[in-house]
């Protein structure tokens, strides 16, 4: 069944040879020089293209850099060697190329304003707060970026294979957040990449093992075949569970601020023509945004509302939409 289902997957007059595979996908392999002096370029101007998009929260300009993705090539290079068992130096290429872009990233945040509300940038927001999700996504791309490489006729799909996951703009974001200091967002931006590397390994192995070319480079015993997929398996249970925690997390927070916009719209109920803009919550604060012709109701109904609609000691400040920001206290405090 399991051969029916390869050949159905990957006929054997689409096949790709090993040695093909191994020529796209090893850069110490074959023409070194000119593979990595195109791997080194592309990867510099992907990073500056993913840097001038996420400053200027161009979607357009981000999904310019994801389709250069000359970091997808060393990872699918990490997953061939790893079902090859032999060694590699595509871990080296992931290492140090995901420095430069993060050292990019930081470069081109002198640029932005140390007051710069770094979350009001949807490229940003956007990729410091990863949820399954991305990881479930993250893993169906690799597992079509695998196929893809490993079929002589479906590599037209290999750009939105390259659009769908995201590995430049994540480590530029990175860059960005840790230059301007902040380190939560930073920290949540590169789990994205990491999580995104991983489910790409994951895929790749996957698929590459399934499909025969396993059976080539066979160095090293059942034993340490046996380790590297029990250690890849284990950080990528690991990352699977951060990055269900966040989620949980994120639907907690979603929960929180849709019940004080509801208490807030309640508190406003009274006074003509006042309304609830927007609730968010930023650094463990919620803010809520109101649209006040006259005066506030108290400030002290309103946290008293709030208890039991949200947990006890978060931080409430109340902005109107002429300007006016007014720190409400705790609730519960």
């Amino acid at each position: 069944m399991l051969s029916s289902l390869r050949d159905r997957v990957l006929p054997d007059h689409q096949r790709r040879s090993l040695e093909e595979l191994e020529e796209d996908l090893d850069l110490s392999a074959g023409d070194r020089r000119s593979k990595q002096s195109a791997f080194w370029t592309m990867l510099v101007l992907a990073a500056v293209i993913a840097a001038a998009g996420v400053l200027t929260d161009s979607t357009a300009t981000v999904i310019g850099a994801m389709i250069i993705a000359p970091l997808s090539t060393p990872i699918m290079g990490i997953a061939l060697g790893a079902v090859q068992r032999r060694r590699s130096t595509a871990a080296l290429f992931v290492l140090c190329g995901g420095l430069v872009v993060v050292a990019i990233g930081a470069l081109a945040s002198l640029v932005v304003p140390a007051s710069y509300d770094l979350l009001s940038d949807s490229q940003i927001s956007s990729r410091t707060s990863p949820g399954l999700l991305d990881l479930v996504s993250a893993l169906a791309t690799g597992f079509a970026g695998a196929v893809a490489l490993s079929r002589r006729d479906v590599a037209a799909v290999l750009p939105g294979v390259a659009i769908a996951i995201s590995l430049v703009p994540p480590l530029v974001v990175t860059g960005v957040c840790a230059g301007q200091g902040a380190w939560w967002l930073a920290l949540g931006s590169f789990v994205l990449f990491v999580s995104n590397l991983v489910a790409m390994v994951v895929a790749g192995m996957t698929v590459f093992g399934g499909l025969g070319y396993a059976t080539a480079g066979r160095h090293r015993g059942e034993k340490s075949e046996r380790r590297t997929y029990l250690a890849l398996g284990l950080l990528f249970g690991a990352v699977g569970l951060l990055l269900a925690a966040n989620t949980a997390g994120m639907v907690l927070v979603q929960l929180w601020t849709t019940r004080a916009s509801d208490t807030a719209a309640s508190w406003l109920a009274d006074v003509p023509g006042a309304s609830v803009v927007n609730v968010q919550a930023h650094s463990r604060t919620l803010y809520i945004q109101v649209r006040v012709p006259g005066d506030l109701p108290p400030i002290s109904s309103l946290l008293t509302d709030l208890q039991g609609q949200v947990p006890d000691g978060v931080p409430v400040v109340v902005t109107t939409t002429e300007g006016r920001q007014i720190q409400a206290g705790r609730v519960g405090g």
